[in-house]
């Protein structure tokens, strides 16, 4: 995530951090449904127009480093060193990306998260995001021979080797078993 620079911007991520720490706190203890927006914004001393000025929905409180995801997502593609193939960079970005969403404590968040048919909708559709996202980097790349369709594959791949790994009981390994099957299908492709 890129660090706000101005006086401005530090404070807007600031309150937009307040207000994420704030609903993930009230869910886990009062239970995702049980809590309503504005109970988020009132225990977070805001106005529920500011809330939605850094969230769309009550499911994007649960999921707020999503932006910030994608990002490192596509920027993995983007800014790989030259000739470097794309595979190794996503690999070591999923990685970095599972070791921040299986750190201590995360249990109870993915556990609301399965427990929630609005949450796991969300997070599916956020995974589908990612996932063009990603493809849309990796078709850009004019040297990568891959076609279109191979890009779009191998980016749902990618992304749902995230989700996949984070249910295992090593997620680290369980990346790099799926990349080894990721990197072998970019070959054949």
């Amino acid at each position: 995530m890129t660090v706000p620079t101005g006086r401005r911007e530090r404070k807007k991520a600031a309150t937009r951090q307040k207000i994420a720490d704030t609903a993930l706190r009230l869910f886990l203890e009062r239970g995702y449904d049980a809590v309503g927006i504005r109970d988020v914004a009132a225990e977070a001393d805001v106005a529920v127009t500011t809330l939605f000025s850094h969230f769309a929905s009550k499911e994007a409180l649960v999921f707020e480093q999503d932006d910030d995801f994608e990002q490192r997502l596509t920027q993995a593609v983007t800014n790989r060193a030259p000739h470097e193939p794309p595979i190794p960079a996503l690999c070591r970005e999923i990685k970095a990306m599972v070791r921040h969403c299986t750190a201590d404590g995360t249990a109870p968040i993915y556990r609301m998260i399965d427990e929630s048919r609005a949450l796991r909708e969300y997070e599916e559709s956020m995974r589908l995001r990612h996932a063009e996202s990603l493809a849309t980097a990796l078709i850009a790349d004019p040297d990568l021979p891959q076609s279109a369709t191979a890009c779009r594959t191998i980016a749902r791949f990618v992304v749902d080797a995230f989700s996949l790994a984070r249910e295992t009981a090593d997620p680290l390994a369980a990346v790099d078993e799926i990349f080894q099957m990721i990197e072998a299908a970019w070959k054949v492709t």
